[in-house]
């Protein structure tokens, strides 16, 4: 039996059909793939993450940050992959937030790495998102606490620069943020 290639529309409209209504589907070269629910510590670093940033941007002319965001990166057969975070830093402001997927190029991604199978498919990820556009692509890793972010340097290399426990993440694409690699895992005070 000959499988067709599902679009990007059509798997928009079937998403709320999937597994779990979708929210951990993706689309890679037009076949939904299913990746495992985040554990905990992926929430704690979406909400730690997105407080720093919101507190960033708002001391700023420009940019902003959206979640779960999906990004249209190839086209016939469509592959739609879904980072936790991406920044864009120029256009107008929350432009992009209120899509389910844009062809648009952010700036600065975030992927957390909370479960094996996204471990496992970190590197491919990061080269998707590097040669759709992005500036850079940083890997949250929630199983070593640490942080990678790596960007290009050529159409086949790319420069890592690792953040283990203790160090502190700058971001060169947003002058001025700073935070530490162990307050992305600081569990809320309300949580506990």
């Amino acid at each position: 039996m000959i499988q067709i290639a599902m679009t990007v529309e059509q798997f928009l409209e079937q998403r709320p059909e999937m597994p779990e209504g979708g929210q951990w589907a993706e689309l890679i070269s037009g076949t939904p793939v299913f990746l495992e629910p985040p554990d905990v510590d992926h929430g704690t670093v979406v909400l730690n993450l997105s407080k720093a940033l919101a507190s960033y941007f708002q001391s700023q002319p420009s940019g902003y940050a959206a979640f779960d965001l999906g990004l249209h990166l190839a086209a016939q057969p469509d592959t739609v992959l879904f980072p936790s975070v991406c920044l864009f830093l120029t256009g107008p402001r929350f432009s992009e937030t209120d899509h389910e997927v844009t062809a648009s190029v952010p700036e600065v991604i975030f992927d957390i790495l909370s479960t094996p199978d996204r471990r496992l498919m970190a590197s491919d990820r990061v080269w998707k998102f590097l040669a759709h556009g992005a500036r850079s692509v940083w890997s949250i890793d929630s199983k070593t606490r640490s942080v990678k972010r790596e960007s290009p340097t050529t159409e086949r290399t790319r420069e890592v620069q690792e953040y283990p426990a203790g160090s502190i993440i700058e971001l060169p694409e947003c002058p001025g943020f700073r935070m530490g690699v162990d307050d992305l895992f600081v569990v809320p005070e309300w949580s506990r």
